[in-house]
């Protein structure tokens, strides 16, 4: 699905600076395609994807279990105008074991948390803006994720806090929380015609989210049409927390 180029003005983040981290692939590709197109310097982290990357950002390997890497990252950089922090993993039903849990509340939460300390005193200069991004799992029950679910659940409430603690930096700190998007970690979901059924079904407008779709929310968070938005956990799922 294109992005509507009527929707924002093309140098609407020229001479801004943007990391997404997570940024390889999946809603996260679609985020840095995004604000390369709208005239931003766009820095795309992550772990090597299976196609060519996004076309308009330098992509940087980066592995969130690894001590340091993100920081070092963050840290190198003279500028930075806007965090997205959109990295994640799941692993199904072996997140019932603690080590797995641990290894996916470290990548979703923890790494979440450092990007966004080691990004503030950048953002601070420049009166950035962090989105982290949640999921409908933050306000669910996912019986077959709990690792997952309970790392969102996380990020929403770090979301909230960070906001709060960083408004008088300047610093706004908000968070999307995507439904059932099209992409590489819904695959497997997809693949069941009785399960994609039902989730069809309650989706109010009844049909999968493009990963560009929740890329146009975090562009508008990220602009200055959201200046007076910060804490906010804006759900991108069709509807389908309302149904």
């Amino acid at each position: 699905m294109a992005v509507d180029a009527a929707t924002f003005r093309p140098d609407l983040f020229q001479g801004r600076t943007v990391l997404v981290v997570g940024g390889t692939g999946g809603i996260g590709g679609a985020v840095a395609d995004q604000f390369g197109r709208l005239g931003a310097r766009v820095i795309a982290a992550g772990l090597p994807g299976p196609g060519p990357g996004p076309a308009a950002a330098e992509v940087v390997e980066l592995d969130l279990s690894r001590p340091d890497e993100l920081e070092q990252l963050i840290t190198g950089q003279d500028r930075l105008d806007v965090l997205i922090n959109g990295a994640g993993m799941i692993r199904h039903e072996t997140e019932y074991q603690p080590d797995v849990f641990a290894q996916v509340l470290e990548v979703n939460l923890t790494g979440t948390l450092r990007g966004c300390v080691a990004a503030h005193p950048l953002l601070a200069a420049s009166g950035g803006s962090i989105i982290n991004v949640a999921s409908m799992w933050s306000f669910f029950g996912g019986a077959r994720v709990p690792g997952y679910t309970a790392s969102k659940g996380g990020v929403a409430q770090l979301t909230k806090a960070l906001a709060v603690r960083w408004a008088a930096d300047g610093v706004r700190v908000n968070a999307v929380a995507p439904g059932w998007i099209h992409t590489d970690m819904t695959a497997q979901v997809r693949s069941d015609p009785e399960v994609e059924r039902r989730i069809l079904d309650r989706t109010p407008l009844a049909r999968w989210g493009a990963p560009e779709e929740v890329a146009e929310v975090i562009t508008f968070l990220a602009s200055p049409a959201a200046r007076f938005i910060t804490g906010t956990v804006l759900p991108v799922d069709g509807g389908y927390h309302a149904s």
